[in-house]
């Protein structure tokens, strides 16, 4: 048995994802497969250096070592070949928290900011709320699998003139790892056009067998360094409650300019706790972290299956990573209301709906996977229960 079967009951924790059903009008009994955060106790290293934190009893002001950030460092080299910089390395509470500072840092309002739909959906209110103009690119969909028109993206940058771009990848809620020829061909043509490139990499480590992350700023000579990665432990090692992060930033300038927007916003640093957890995932996670990708695409593999041979209309876009699956569900013909409705109230699964990630999301549903695999059985024995019933 896995230590990731075991199953903990997270109610009455101040969960978002499991505490506040009425606040979101959702049934009491459904299980909860929505937000991006996992059913699994982080790694037993990050929780005893978090205890042994506590035991200390002095929880005061708190500043990264010299040896934290060479944890995030070494992290990248190991898993991702990259070899970055400690002094590139500006710390935030979270990824989008280094989007908005960054809108803030190398645009003026009314600037043009372009995003792909569907996406993460705070990228678009990142991009509203600090009076920037949107300007969507929506991804194609071919033959079950996500891809770029490359000329549209262009196009839709001179027409617009796009002074940033926020590049999802591995992309959520389409689960496209993007190639290191398309993130090249990107990289191209916001050098050309003097596009500043935001890469949010927060699923960067969340990648199955037949695929590689590329992070962004590997990109040779200067295609590299026209970006900001923007990355953090949280979904690795299920952290999201510290609010922990950071932003790779190898432009001298780049990075004097977001400084520069922290200190006018009084942030300096991270937490105490933040820093330990980070520093232990890190440096002592690695099995763990490898542990959990197989059960993940074992969870993948399975959910795969299941809704196959329900034969229902249900059809998984192919998840190459995070640990979000993208469930195309427009043969059902349902409108998106009626869809919501099916899966919430009939099947009694807390699903995230399409189209909170943007139009193109219609149709569709995304179904967190990050649960023991008896959770996952429940909830294809609850889907097969009310296409039974529906029948």
């Amino acid at each position: 048995m896995s230590a990731f079967d075991k199953v903990i009951d997270r109610q009455n924790r101040k969960s978002i994802k499991y505490d506040f059903f009425d606040h979101y009008g959702k049934p009491c009994d459904a299980i909860p497969l929505w937000v991006a955060d996992m059913d699994f106790a982080s790694p037993p290293a990050v929780l005893d250096a978090v205890r042994a934190m506590a035991d200390y009893g002095v929880l005061g002001y708190s500043w990264s070592s010299p040896k934290s950030l060479e944890a995030v460092v070494n992290w990248f080299e190991m898993i991702h070949h990259w070899s970055t910089r400690p002094e590139w390395i500006v710390q935030t509470p979270g990824v989008m928290f280094a989007v908005a500072t960054i809108i803030q840092a190398t645009t003026c309002v009314n600037e043009s900011v372009l995003i792909q739909e569907p996406v993460y959906y705070p990228f678009r209110e990142a991009v509203e709320k600090n009076n920037r103009r949107l300007v969507v690119h929506e991804l194609s969909y071919v033959d079950g699998r996500y891809e770029i028109d490359f000329d549209a993206f262009e196009s839709l940058i001179i027409k617009n003139n796009v002074r940033l771009f926020l590049l999802c990848s591995p992309h959520n809620p389409v689960g496209r790892v993007w190639s290191e020829e398309e993130l090249t061909r990107l990289a191209e043509v916001c050098r050309k056009w003097n596009v500043l490139v935001v890469s949010d990499e927060i699923h960067a480590d969340l990648v199955y067998s037949g695929h590689k992350h590329t992070v962004f700023a590997s990109l040779p000579d200067e295609l590299g360094r026209n970006a900001i990665v923007c990355t953090s432990p949280s979904k690795t090692f299920n952290l999201s409650g510290l609010h922990t992060g950071n932003m790779i930033v190898p432009r001298d300038d780049l990075r004097s300019r977001i400084t520069s927007v922290n200190e006018r916003l009084f942030y300096y640093g991270t937490s105490l706790p933040a820093i330990v957890a980070t520093e232990a995932a890190y440096t002592q996670g690695e099995d763990w972290y490898r542990e959990l990708l197989s059960y993940l695409e074992g969870n993948r593999d399975y959910l795969v299956g299941a809704f196959r041979k329900m034969n229902a209309g249900i059809r998984p876009v192919a998840l190459e990573g995070t640990y979000l699956l993208w469930l195309d569900c427009r043969e059902m013909k349902l409108s998106d209301d009626k869809l919501e409705s099916f899966w919430t109230q009939d099947a009694r699964l807390w699903l995230h709906r399409g189209t909170t990630f943007g139009q193109s999301g219609t149709g569709f549903m995304r179904m967190n996977i990050a649960s023991p695999r008896k959770i996952l059985e429940e909830a294809v024995r609850r889907v097969e229960v009310a296409l039974a019933k529906k029948s």
